[in-house]
């Protein structure tokens, strides 16, 4: 399903088998990187089902843990 419709995308968000533990989205069907927390307010998380998502989260995980090592490698 290339652009699902809002109904759709909320019927989604709210499905509790889309939500691992309750906080990590992961819906194969829905092609969005991003997507509400299951709390609106809170913000925003990616889809784990989304493969190009979860390659973009590690690439920043990786550049911030590189951040802080060149920070206390420093003497």
């Amino acid at each position: 399903m290339a652009n699902p419709d809002k109904e759709t995308l909320e019927k989604w968000h709210k499905d509790p088998n889309n939500w691992k533990w309750g906080m990590f989205y992961y819906n194969p069907k829905d092609p969005r990187g991003m997507v509400p927390k299951k709390i609106e307010w809170m913000g925003w998380t990616i889809n784990f089902a989304n493969r190009k998502a979860v390659l973009l989260f590690f690439g920043f995980l990786l550049f911030f843990a590189f951040v802080f090592y060149l920070i206390t490698s420093k003497k």
